[in-house]
This record gives structure tokens, C-alpha cells and sequence, in this order.
């Protein structure tokens, strides 16, 4: 192709909006354009991108035993009824009404109308196992969306699932998808991780997320180096780190601490490590009436070490908080402690709590905590002696570097990723059930099917990509994403017959040989040609001018070399085939 055919749009100086790199880059080398907040047009180039990556997406998912259909953007709300979703997504599921006051949402995803479809296609064990997956459309009403694709509210998804006779079946179905999106983000020359991670609320008994190692990535990754253990922070088991509880060496001492209401300011004041210091959280969880009323409210304390942080995810799936919580009000939290957050312990609430303590906290002793009065913190704390062992002990904090691997391989380690794949198993109990899709097994009786849900941010990836790989010149793609393999630049093509004919037999000889190869013909001044395509980020470059054909030669540059290599003119082509399958 050559670039008068296309739509090349550069930019000198990114839009002041543009908050991170991949968003910066992708507006600079015209590869989207805003609409509305989280809204962009794909420009040509960028579409190129969205289709090389759905070309791999398809050639995979294919390769598993995936079948391709089309599910609509826009649903009827009473899918979303039957499994309870349409009042518990939140916000980010937007719902519209149609001119007959139907209810519809514009699909975040599809889970309620492909198991619509199996309950109408799949009647008998025979027909099983089956995966469907389709390129969609996706549409979430992010409270903020940021960050250009990263975090938009309109985007394009791949999303499969299975339908398995029963758990062994759909172990199998998961692993294929699993093996599946490794292929998938190999052949993409991407750097990325495969993490445990949590089923959120898409729900499920399994879930991975694929992760693209990047220091701006939104997530946290933990892993161990010396073994294979990987995991989101949410999900990531956080062992304790003492071995047994130490005898009481001190007295309890109510120790005044003045305006200091953090952990932090407290260990400085008491001149302690802020490991001896314990933090205190205030959940609340409520009981409803049949009319929605709150007919009881119960208060959580929920202790972690001064120097970790609650993992909100974990907490979230104790017994007694994994129907719904919140955070408790000032109100609340002065009616049970009698003081202002800043300064609460376990020791004598005003009223009845619910004592949870971190695995680690609850191996403490001799643990300074908030005293439940104003200014003031106990110090030489001990369970047993000062107050009551916890009502429950779990892991409910962050895992920090450093910390034990639960596998007892080695240390953990952290490092920011971005989430671009999800695979799921979904089992029953989520969607099968609830929208009572059956089939018959072979005694004829019906029984559930179960799920699995697999998904892969298309849009998303584009932005990950260019996070992981960029310089101070632009875009660098890997070669199966880029919007064009090669770029042919001819210096003064408009005025030099013979550096027009070599430009372009060059490029029918590439093209001819299946090479997506672009000819820049747009007369451009070096210089501004260069800059462009260093911006734009293609993996291959060959000049071509006067001086290079009076000795025979073109130089070729790969975008992520400092220096251009001098080739024979008659073996250009081979050179940027050998250099492209290299």
C-alpha cells in the first residue's frame, strides 16, 4: 500500500488530557481520535492494529475448538433479571429503555445471552462439549474513564464460553483456553504473566488473568522468582510472619499520643518500629427486612499491622461479610468505640464488635493499638490478658515484597501489570442455575451445564502494547501487531526517477511475497518522513535515495536499532523478508 491510499495524521505535541504514555502516543500518531469522555474513533492505523490482533484471536480460539458467532451490543434487561445482575452490576451497566418502556442494557458482556442461547441449542450431553466466542462491541460506564484505551467506557472485547457435562469436563475446557491465550500473547511478542487471580463479579470457582508487565499497569502482579507461584495482589495469600505468639514481657500502659492518629505518628512518638503497632478498620454490615429496612447493623473491627493494608477483596469473603458490607459511619464507629477514628483497639468497645484479626496480628504480643479515647494508645497489648482472643483469624492484608511465597519456594516480588486476558470457571451456580439451563444427560434427566468464560481486551491491548514498548521517539510495535511490517521511505521520490522505480519495485516485490509493506509517497522532507514513522512505531524502515543507488545499496533500520545497516539494492528484499521472519 502506499501512504497517499491510507490516512496518516501526526501530531507534534500530545493532547494536555493525554495523562499516561500508550494515551499520549496513540493520539500523537493519529491512531484515535476523542469523541466523548472513554469514546474514540479508531483511525486507520490503529484499526490496522485492532485487526492484526483479532486475526491472532481468531486463528487461536479456532485452532481450540472455539466456534465464532455475534452476540448484540444491546440486550433485554429480563436476561439480566434472571440472574440478578441487573441490580447488582451497579453503575458501570448502563440501561436504557426502548420507546415501549422495555428495559435494555448495552452489554458489558454476553454471559446471559450465550447461556440463553445453550438453553434453546444444547438439549442433550451428546452435544457437549461446546465453546462459542465472539468480537464485540463492549460498553461500561466508568465513574472516570482515563488513560485512553486503558480505561475508556466504549471498547472492543473477544469473549468465549463453554459449555462442560460436568466439572473434570470443564477443567479441560478451561485448560484449552488456558493454553490458548499463552499462544495468543506469545505470538503477540509481549511480556506478560499469567496471575491467580479473583472472580469478581463475574463470579466463578477459577480464574487467571493475563497480565502485560508494565511499570504504569493499573494492577499489582506477586510472584516468586524462584518458583511458578503468581497471583493478583487481591487474591495473593498473605502467610504469617511470625512463627508462634511470644509470651507477655510488658505491662498494658495507656500512653498519651497527642494529635497523632496514624500508625505511623505513633511509632515515632513511642520511638518503635511501625511492625509493633496495630491498625484498626471499622466495617458494618446490615440486616434487611422483607421491605428493605435495616433491622440490625453489625460492626467488624478488622485489625492488620501498622505496616500492612487491608486487601479489601479478602475481607470481603469472610463469613458474615461476603453478602455485602461497607465501611462504618463516624456516627457508628463513635457509638461502639466512644472516640473518633485515629485512636481504636480491641480492648473494651462501648458496645459489642466483631473482632478480626490478620493472621500475623494475631501471633502478636507486647502490640501497641488505640486505646478507644482521644489522644491516647495502649502499649505492652496482649491477647488473653488485655482482651478476648479475636472472633475469627484469617488473611485479610496485602502481601508486601519480601514476604514468604506460599508455596515455601522463596521471597515474593511485585511488579505492575495490565490485565488484557481473563479466563474464568464459572461452574453452576452463576448463570447455569439460575437461568435453568439444562441438558438432558444419558438417563435422560437434566442437569446443569457448567461454565467457563474466557475474555481478551482487543482494544485494551493496543495501549498495553505501546506501554511496554516505547522510546523518546514514539511507538515501538512488535512485528505481529504493527500496522505495517515495513516502511519504505524514498528520499526525493517526487524529484528522482530512479529512486521512484526502485521505491516502488521494491515494495511490489514484498507486497508480492505477502509482506504488509507501506511505500511513503508523499513527498515528505526526510526528516519529518523519519519522524513520523519512528512515532507511528513500524518494526522496519528502508531508505532510499540517489546517493545509495549510485552504489548499488538501500539501508535498513529496524525501529529498535541506533544505526542503519547498508544492503546491496539487489538484495533488499530477502534482507527485510530474513530480518522480519528473524
Amino acid at each position: 500500500m502506499k501512504a497517499s491510499q491510507t490516512f496518516v495524521s501526526t501530531l507534534k505535541e500530545a493532547p494536555a488530557d493525554a495523562e499516561i504514555v500508550s494515551h499520549q502516543l496513540m493520539m500523537r500518531a493519529g491512531m484515535i481520535k476523542r469523541l466523548g469522555a472513554g469514546i474514540y474513533s479508531y483511525m486507520p492505523m490503529g484499526l490496522r492494529v485492532i485487526r492484526k490482533i483479532e486475526a491472532i484471536i481468531r486463528e487461536e480460539m479456532n485452532r481450540a475448538g472455539a466456534v465464532e458467532l455475534l452476540m448484540p451490543v444491546v440486550q433485554p434487561a429480563e436476561l439480566w433479571q434472571e440472574t440478578g445482575r441487573f441490580q447488582a452490576y451497579g453503575p458501570e451497566l448502563m440501561r436504557v429503555k426502548d420507546r415501549h418502556d422495555r428495559d435494555f442494557v448495552i452489554q458489558p458482556t454476553s454471559e446471559e445471552v450465550i447461556t440463553d442461547i445453550a438453553r434453546q441449542e444444547l438439549r442433550s450431553y451428546k452435544q457437549l462439549p461446546k465453546n462459542f466466542y465472539h468480537i464485540q462491541t463492549k460498553f461500561r460506564d466508568e465513574r472516570r474513564p482515563r488513560f485512553g484505551v486503558m480505561r475508556g467506557r466504549e471498547f472492543t472485547m473477544k469473549d468465549a464460553y463453554s459449555f462442560d457435562r460436568d466439572l473434570v469436563s470443564a477443567k479441560r475446557s478451561y485448560d484449552a483456553m488456558f493454553s490458548a491465550y499463552q499462544r495468543i500473547f506469545d505470538r503477540f511478542g509481549l511480556t506478560y504473566r499469567a496471575v491467580a487471580a479473583d472472580t469478581g463479579s463475574i463470579g466463578g470457582d477459577a480464574s487467571h488473568e493475563f497480565q502485560v508487565i508494565a511499570d504504569t499497569g493499573e494492577d499489582a502482579i506477586v510472584y516468586c522468582p524462584d518458583s511458578d507461584y503468581a497471583a493478583n495482589i487481591e487474591l495473593a495469600e498473605a502467610l504469617p510472619l511470625l512463627d508462634m505468639r511470644a509470651a507477655a514481657t510488658q505491662d498494658l500502659v495507656k500512653a498519651p499520643t497527642p494529635d497523632k492518629s496514624t500508625c505511623a505518628a505513633v511509632a515515632e512518638l513511642l520511638g518503635l518500629p511501625l511492625s509493633r503497632t496495630v491498625k484498626s478498620l471499622v466495617l458494618a454490615t446490615d440486616d434487611k427486612n422483607d421491605s428493605g429496612e435495616i433491622v440490625k447493623t453489625t460492626v467488624w473491627l478488622l485489625l492488620v499491622r501498622g505496616d500492612h493494608s487491608l486487601n479489601e477483596v479478602k475481607a470481603g469473603k469472610l463469613p458474615g461479610l461476603k453478602t455485602g458490607h461497607r465501611f462504618a459511619t463516624v456516627a457508628e464507629i463513635e457509638q461502639h468505640f466512644g472516640c473518633k477514628p485515629g485512636y481504636l483497639g480491641p480492648i473494651a468497645p462501648c458496645k459489642p464488635v466483631q473482632v478480626v484479626a490478620d493472621r500475623t496480628v494475631a501471633l502478636m504480643s507486647d502490640f501497641v493499638c488505640g486505646a478507644n479515647e482521644a489522644d491516647f494508645h495502649h502499649t505492652g497489648v496482649n491477647w488473653g490478658r488485655d482482651m478476648p482472643e479475636p472472633d475469627l483469624v484469617a488473611d485479610i492484608r496485602n502481601v508486601v515484597a519480601g514476604d514468604p511465597s506460599p508455596d515455601g519456594k522463596g521471597r515474593l516480588e511485585i511488579q505492575r501489570g495490565i490485565e488484557v486476558g481473563h479466563v474464568f470457571l464459572l461452574g453452576t451456580q452463576k448463570y447455569s442455575e439460575p437461568m435453568k439451563a439444562n441438558f438432558l444427560d444419558e438417563n435422560g434427566k437434566p442437569q446443569p451445564f457448567v461454565m467457563g468464560c474466557y475474555g481478551i481486551g482487543v482494544t485494551r491491548l493496543l495501549g498495553a502494547a505501546i506501554e511496554q514498548n516505547h522510546d523518546e521517539r514514539g511507538i515501538i510495535w512488535p512485528q505481529a501487531m504493527a500496522p505495517f511490517s515495513v516502511v519504505i521511505c524514498p528520499i526525493g521520490m517526487d524529484r528522482s526517477d530512479a529512486v521512484r522505480s526502485a521505491a516502488e519495485a521494491l515494495h511490489d516485490d514484498l507486497a508480492g511475497a505477502g509482506i504488509d509493506v507501506l511505500l511513503d509517497d508523499r513527498g515528505e522532507r526526510p526528516g519529518a518522513m523519519f519522524a513520523d514513522w519512528e512515532l507511528i512505531g513500524l518494526p522496519l524502515r528502508v531508505v532510499i535515495s540517489d546517493r545509495g543507488l549510485k552504489a548499488g545499496t538501500v539501508e535498513v533500520q529496524g525501529r529498535r536499532e541506533a544505526g542503519a545497516s547498508v544492503v546491496p539494492l539487489t538484495e533488499a528484499a530477502q534482507a527485510v523478508r530474513s530480518r522480519l521472519e528473524a
